[in-house]
């Protein structure tokens, strides 16, 4: 007799059961879909006990005749494919025809659905696995689909669910992903006879994701294009400002064709483009909708449909990175467009310059750097390579001037910027007024960010400036210093450092990156290294690579003015010029904010005046 037997329908459908309905939020995902599916708008979910005891699903979709509904519970039964050929090109979010069948061999399933067709409904009982009864009766036109005793028969499977709560979590992630999904549509949630979720449709995605993220803060709108439309790529949707984000990585949803899914690829192509405007720990939060070619995408290779496979996952990548940073760009003009805004001069006022040569120079460092050789000499780097001497010596800040009352700057400095500059505070915050409003700048933070952005631009274009060491410096290094240094010198030679050999384990440091020359040479090379040896290893589509944009990062850093620091008052016009000119300006490169803007009806409601 053979050993290799047919499994039953039973056992078959329990085992699929395990692949589609892993907890109970699975089970109100794949009624979700079917609901939206045919034609929903309106959607009521219920649950009790976490979704074990009870789940209604309750639609005003097509509805379907006794027919369907005997069909809907076998295996393999769909209304959503006729041919071999919609398989490459599939639009609704389900089609695989498991579902229900899945559902019901591991609960008690009752279905009660009228389409608009037939003055009566039908009814049909489903206890796991085994069609208990069908019969008519009376219903509005759409369909209720009831649980109850999820895994009454599984024991062994109801014992790894979580808590109540925790599934509960779940049930409303799938409620929220699914709105996002639909906006035409209304869905709603009860949980033991209390209202959790009350998403209203006809508000539109903006509203949606205000609702679904409970946000009242200004969103960064994100919609860009392909410019090669074979694909379709297209890329929409809202993110969170960077200051309300959270370290929870769960906060970004994606949706891909319409269908919410988990992508790791998208999701660090998002955290890419926003390199530089999240703090250590955060991540990205909000909606983001990537539309393409259905040819381009296999929306079939997991049981949930949670995951996906992309024909070309490296360029949807590049494209996601793009569209983001496009955001961050069009989001930085008009936080500038605001800020900044002022009438354009009349040429008499164009023709006087704001800033002597002196004052036009970088902001420098809070203390200058020491002399070098002489100017536009160049330096020698390790593989025949130059570092470029900056011709002109960088000033320093002066911290024995006179009051910021006794030194009154031109009146063409306000009207530059079209702030009126009330001072400093705590010699570290700038404090502006326009248009009733006060706008306090991060003085650390803002030149910080200037600083960075200069010096990615100069690598970018491998000519970031160095500056000659009047007296060299020696440095003993150990092996793994030593290793690091070999194995990395070209990315030293181009962050601007001339480092030559000089004995087993002696080095000579012969130059150093101008922004930073005033700091110790040795401890600056020992940083950079320690810093390259724990770098992770680089992505392959990294314009500049993450650990040289983390020591860009920190030369800006400390090359930047200090907390501390006071500032005259032509020092503070010339810090709120350079931001205005800045591509970039509202967030230092570790993503901590650059501007706070307080409204006048902020403070009068501090004050109690309104």
């Amino acid at each position: 007799m053979s050993r290799i037997r047919i499994l039953s329908e039973h056992i078959a459908n329990q085992i699929a059961a395990g692949e589609v309905v892993e907890r109970p939020a699975s089970v109100v995902k794949e009624l979700l879909e079917n609901s939206l599916d045919a034609g929903a708008t309106r959607i009521a979910v219920q649950v009790e006990g976490g979704g074990t005891r009870l789940i209604r699903v309750m639609d005003n979709g097509a509805g379907m005749d006794e027919d369907d509904v005997l069909l809907s519970i076998e295996r393999h039964a769909t209304s959503k494919l006729r041919d071999e050929s919609q398989l490459a090109a599939i639009a609704t979010l389900g089609f695989r025809g498991e579902a229900l069948p899945s559902i019901g061999s591991v609960s008690r399933l009752t279905i009660l659905s009228r389409p608009r067709d037939r003055e009566t409904g039908t009814r049909a009982e489903i206890r796991y696995g085994r069609l208990h009864a069908v019969h008519e009766d009376g219903c509005a036109r759409g369909t209720i689909v009831e649980i109850r005793s999820l895994f009454g028969n599984v024991p062994a499977r109801k014992k790894f669910l979580k808590s109540a709560r925790t599934e509960l979590y779940h049930i409303e992630e799938v409620i929220r992903n699914q709105a996002l999904a639909c906006v035409g549509a209304a869905f709603s949630l009860r949980v033991d006879s209390r209202s959790v979720i009350d998403l209203p449709a006809g508000g539109g995605v903006e509203q949606r994701v205000r609702d679904v993220f409970r946000c009242q803060d200004p969103l960064l709108p994100v919609d860009f294009t392909a410019g090669d439309e074979k694909n379709g790529l297209r890329l929409s949707g809202y993110l969170l400002q960077p200051e309300v984000s959270s370290s929870r990585t769960n906060r970004l949803r994606i949706l891909v064709n319409g269908r919410p899914v988990r992508d790791r690829m998208i999701r660090h192509g998002v955290v890419e483009g926003l390199q530089g405007f999240l703090m250590k720990g955060q991540s990205p939060a909000g909606a983001l909708f990537l539309q393409l070619a259905p040819a381009e995408v296999d929306v079939n290779v997991h049981p949930a449909k949670l995951e996906i496979r992309f024909r070309s996952s490296q360029e949807v990548h590049r494209f996601v990175v793009q569209a983001v940073a496009a955001a961050i760009k069009a989001y930085q003009e008009e936080v500038r467009s605001d800020i900044f805004s002022i009438p354009a001069p009349s040429p008499e006022q164009a023709a006087v310059p704001l800033f002597t040569a002196e004052a036009r120079r970088p902001l420098p460092a809070s203390s200058p750097p020491e002399a070098g050789s002489g100017p536009g000499e160049p330096v020698r780097r390790p593989g025949n390579m130059a570092v470029r001497r900056s011709a002109e010596p960088a000033a320093s800040f002066r911290h024995d001037q006179a009051p910021f009352s006794a030194v009154k700057p031109p009146d063409s400095l306000a009207d530059f910027t079209g702030l009126t500059l009330i001072g400093q505070f705590a010699k570290l915050y700038l404090l502006c007024e326009k248009d009733d409003r006060l706008i306090v700048i991060d003085q650390h933070a803002a030149h910080e960010r200037i600083m960075y952005q200069r010096l990615r631009r100069d690598y970018l274009r491998r000519d970031i400036p160095g500056q000659n060491l009047m007296f060299p410096v020696s440095v003993e290094l150990d092996p793994r210093q030593l290793e690091t240094l070999k194995r990395y010198d070209a990315d030293v030679a181009l962050l601007g450092f001339a480092v030559e050999d000089f004995g087993e384990s002696t080095r000579v440091i012969k130059a150093v990156p101008a922004l930073v020359s005033h700091l110790d040479p040795a401890e600056m090379l020992a940083e950079i290294l320690a810093s390259l040896c724990s770098a992770p290893r680089d992505e392959p589509a990294a314009v500049v690579p993450p650990r040289i944009d983390h020591l860009l990062a920190s030369m800006a850093c400390k090359a930047a003015v200090k907390a501390g620091n006071r500032l005259a008052p032509a020092e503070m016009f010339e810090l709120l010029r350079q931001m205005k000119d800045s591509e970039l300006f509202s967030h230092c490169p570790h993503g901590r904010p650059v501007v706070k803007i307080f409204s006048k009806q902020d403070i009068e409601k501090w004050f109690h005046r309104l």
